[in-house]
């Protein structure tokens, strides 16, 4: 048998290496291709879902939405103010209350419970808090706290909302520390710092906008949550600081005007819409920011 000889061989090395390189080119322009699209589809209704917002609520816009109440049918006059107090009492206790524990969770499994029971454990629930819709958080608060006191509460709202906030930042807090070179803690130990001060002093602080960044997200997310609120703090038509009774919030006032068939109502859900959409905007923006930063 005679061997094949070396040019011929070089060639057909050379020719199968072509052929490759111009199938991965292929696939590589299909796939670039295919990510394209699916960039451009979703910005086509993310602009059209901005652009409806602000050309339908910016006219709803005005000095009465931020300082009188909530209108009935018809009314000629009338604002979101009570609306608008409500859901940021609502969301910044929510936040208030869920953050350090989340913070605080996230330490310890990012910190003491890598490879422990506990820590698998508490992983395990989050995750399963993650991705629970925010119906069957609100539906738990309404077993456990409005069905019990038999009354609906700004409270039970807040409650159900902290329940939102906490595995956003349980998640995004060990997830931050878990970045941090662990040369750092070794430095750290080096010189007899105690744990407790290492992660107070030097991973949390390293991973600080990283956490705030979760904190912010999570203040997104609950502030457009309808759902929860429908079965713990209901509505309300007046104005009211007092958490123990039902309390206006702009999803539930948002959900209300939007299904009615009156002008006036239709008007102000578009304007709150565009409060909410807004305010999300500027949160996810700096969310954003701050991450950057950090990178």
């Amino acid at each position: 048998m005679s061997a094949v000889p070396m040019p011929a061989a070089k060639a057909a090395l050379h020719s199968q290496r072509t052929a490759m390189h111009a199938r991965r080119k292929r696939v590589n322009t299909i796939a670039l291709t295919l990510s394209l699209a699916a960039m451009v589809f979703g910005l086509v209704w993310l602009i059209w879902i901005l652009f409806e917002t602000i050309w339908l609520g910016i006219g709803g816009m005005s000095l009465a939405l931020f300082t009188e109440m909530t209108p009935p049918p018809q009314a000629e006059t009338g604002g979101l103010a009570n609306a608008i107090f409500g859901s940021l009492v609502m969301v910044l206790l929510a936040t208030a209350l869920g953050t350090p524990i989340g913070i605080l969770a996230g330490i310890y499994l990012a910190e003491y419970g890598q490879k422990t029971w506990l820590g698998s454990t508490t992983r395990f629930i989050n995750d399963i808090l993650l991705s629970a819709p925010s119906i069957v958080i609100g539906l738990f608060i309404y077993a456990v706290v409005v069905a019990q006191v038999k009354s609906f509460s700004g409270l039970a709202g807040v409650l159900a909302l902290a329940l939102i906030v906490i595995p956003v930042v349980i998640r995004t807090t060990e997830n931050m520390l878990s970045l941090i070179p662990n040369a750092l803690r070794e430095a750290a130990y080096a010189l007899g710092t105690p744990k407790w001060r290492v992660i107070l002093t030097v991973t949390l602080k390293a991973a600080r906008a990283g956490v705030v960044t979760g904190i912010l997200l999570a203040l997104a997310r609950i502030a457009g949550e309808t759902a929860p609120l429908l079965f713990t703090a209901l509505s309300n038509q007046f104005w009211t600081s007092d958490l123990t009774q039902p309390m206006a919030s702009l999803p539930v006032t948002i959900f209300k005007f939007a299904m009615s068939p009156y002008e006036n109502w239709q008007k102000l859900a578009w304007a709150g819409v565009f409060l909410i959409t807004f305010g999300v905007l500027v949160l996810n923006i700096l969310a954003r920011v701050l991450f950057r930063n950090k990178q």
